[in-house]
């Protein structure tokens, strides 16, 4: 897929548009390693390095990854250490800088911000296929920048109560084994309850009966049906146990006249049920007696910015809803209208501008709802699109044909998007001044470059035509707004390069930032392998680990892909998945490995 110029020579972002936590992590890093970054690394109306950034521990590759010890779980701090960066080794044998940094600040403030502007009548269910590191999860259901329980407790009434009702997201909406193994940890990490939206047009016989079994421990699930077979499959899963499953009939409208938007309904499309075969699959329904109806879905829109047309689209979904209920003598209880909200990942380029939430969220107060029916909105990038940036060392600049070229320790098997969605996506340089070598350092001033990665084809390019006051090697390039299908949606098997090290941070009561996590990310092969520790907060540890190896026996060769997670804060472990296994509730349940992803429509996406 071919990225798009940047028309009208855009220059790159000031240092003053990245996100501040994200320098913050940097400049910690950095100087942990040995190079300092630049002056122009300091956000110019925010304090110095923060207190939590100046330990002087240094983080070392841990003995257990020994080359005869191919996988083993990785290990934390636990308790409340300062951040003393992520980078082992210093100077020219330092591995390079790549890294997704999250603000948990900014995630939980648009949690509390869309749920203060809906109406009672509405629901949050936060996609979690766009951002499933759990710190995030857990700033995004409670509302609070600070994962662990020693910060919540501030917030929390007596012991046994929830949270305050309106702080963060009503629950989450899965697509796979593993993404509600997720969503059930965060709900027993925060203390919220445990509720579950599933969709996605090929639930297989296992993941339907992972979500039996998640329903059976007293979590709320509701599935998004997408045909008369899935229909039909879920009845037998349930009927296995005796469980009645909540569904809601996914809708592919005959058409859906959005201005300013994609289009998704109307079309050949694998998603949902198209609106002419409602009426029979709803007779299929009543025939099954572990299935209960209790309204529809409708996922017709992607990427909206406009809040009108958004308005109108759900007004059409709570029309069309009501209507085919009364007509076929449906108990209409929920109106599920997807995600869809938009974020400007190009506001030089295009001009685009935020959605307008007040003007969206006055209209639907206005918007008549029947008796006893709840709206869900299942956002995905809009929640979470702006609290992370992805950062990656300069590793050449390198000039050819007339083209100056930044490589960068990454590229699309870290971050995909900008290539998948076909969208200039901007960015910034840090500058940072240590040179460990002894030969010159190559780079390029006031002129456009092409960012691209370390991977084998062209496909790996970042940017094109973006002008740069100057890039080094050795600077670091950051592309703010990667917080939405960054990690989860990127290549990461091509070639088997480490993945990129994912970092939570929140701001402190002092105003600077405190470190809250960092992930742990595992690459073995048969000469060296490393380990990154982060300091965990108030003792609700994250561990978050990836690993893929292969073995030969003989001429024939077995590779497999491993992922496991832990949490010390609850006395609870995951370790590999099979998505054969179905015992939801044991969090054994799904697979997940290397995040492969080929490239993919932007409208596909919530």
């Amino acid at each position: 897929m071919q990225l798009p110029p940047s028309a009208g020579r855009l220059h790159a972002l000031p240092v003053s548009r990245l996100p501040a936590a994200t320098l913050h992590w940097l400049r910690g890093t950095l100087e942990t390693r040995g190079g300092a970054p630049g002056r122009s690394a300091r956000p110019p109306t925010v304090h110095t390095v923060s207190a939590a950034f100046t330990g002087t521990q240094p983080f070392t590759a841990s003995a257990a990854f020994a080359a005869s010890q191919p996988f083993a779980d990785a290990q934390f701090f636990t308790g409340s250490q300062p951040f003393t960066g992520s980078q082992p080794p210093a100077g020219a044998h330092a591995d390079p800088v790549s890294a997704y940094v999250y603000d948990l600040d900014v995630a939980a403030g648009n949690a509390t911000r869309l749920k203060a502007a809906l109406p009672p009548w509405a629901a949050i269910f936060y996609a979690v296929k766009a951002n499933g590191y759990p710190p995030v999860l857990d700033a995004l259901a409670t509302g609070h920048g600070h994962g662990d329980r020693q910060t919540r407790s501030a917030h929390r009434p007596a012991a046994g109560h929830d949270l305050p009702a309106g702080q963060g997201v009503d629950g989450f909406e899965v697509a796979s084994s593993y993404e509600i193994m997720l969503a059930l940890d965060s709900a027993q990490r925060t203390g919220r309850p445990a509720r579950i939206v599933a969709s996605g047009p090929g639930k297989s016989a296992p993941l339907l009966a992972a979500l039996v079994e998640a329903a059976g421990t007293g979590a709320e699930v509701a599935v998004n049906v997408e045909s008369p077979g899935e229909l039909r499959r879920l009845n037998h899963a349930a009927g296995r146990v005796g469980r009645r499953i909540p569904v809601m009939l996914r809708v592919n409208p005959s058409r859906v006249a959005l201005a300013g938007s994609l289009r998704m309904g109307g079309v050949a499309s694998a998603f949902g049920i198209p609106e002419a075969d409602v009426p029979d699959v709803l007779a299929v329904a009543r025939s099954l007696p572990w299935v209960d109806v209790l309204g529809f879905h409708v996922h017709a829109v992607s990427g909206n910015l406009d809040a009108a047309a958004h308005l109108e689209y759900v007004r059409w979904c709570l029309g069309y809803a009501a209507a085919t209920a009364a007509a076929h003598g449906v108990d209409l209880r929920v109106v599920d209208v997807g995600g869809g909200l938009g974020v400007p990942f190009e506001p030089d380029r295009r001009g685009e501008r935020p959605f307008d939430l007040d003007a969206f969220a006055a209209g639907l107060r206005a918007t008549p709802v029947p008796a006893r029916v709840r709206v869900l909105f299942e956002p995905g990038r809009w929640l979470v699109a702006d609290c992370g940036a992805y950062a990656a060392e300069v590793t050449d600049v390198k000039h050819a044909h007339g083209t100056d070229f930044v490589v960068l320790r990454g590229g699309i098997h870290h971050f995909q998007l900008p290539t998948s969605w076909e969208i200039v996506h901007n960015f910034g340089v840090v500058a940072v001044d240590g040179w460990p070598y002894d030969f010159p350092r190559p780079g390029v001033a006031g002129r456009p470059v092409t960012v691209v990665g370390e991977l084998c084809t062209p496909e790996d390019t970042l940017a094109r035509d973006i002008t740069v006051d100057e890039v080094r090697a050795g600077d670091v390039v950051v592309f703010p707004m990667a917080g939405a299908y960054g990690y989860e949606f990127a290549m990461q098997g091509f070639l088997g390069h480490p993945p990129p090290v994912r970092a939570a941070v929140s701001r402190d009561p002092g105003g600077g930032f405190t470190h809250v996590h960092t992930s742990a990310t595992h690459h073995t092969n048969s000469s060296s392998s490393s380990t990154w520790h982060g300091p965990a907060h108030g003792g609700s540890a994250y561990t978050v680990s990836t690993h893929t190896s292969s073995t030969s026996t003989g001429s024939g060769y077995t590779s497999s892909t491993a992922t496991s997670s832990t949490h010390t804060g609850s006395t609870h472990s995951d370790s590999t998945h099979s998505d054969s296994a179905h015992t939801a509730p044991k969090h054994t349940t799904g697979s997940h490995g290397s995040h492969g992803s080929s490239t993919a429509r932007r409208d596909e996406q919530e």
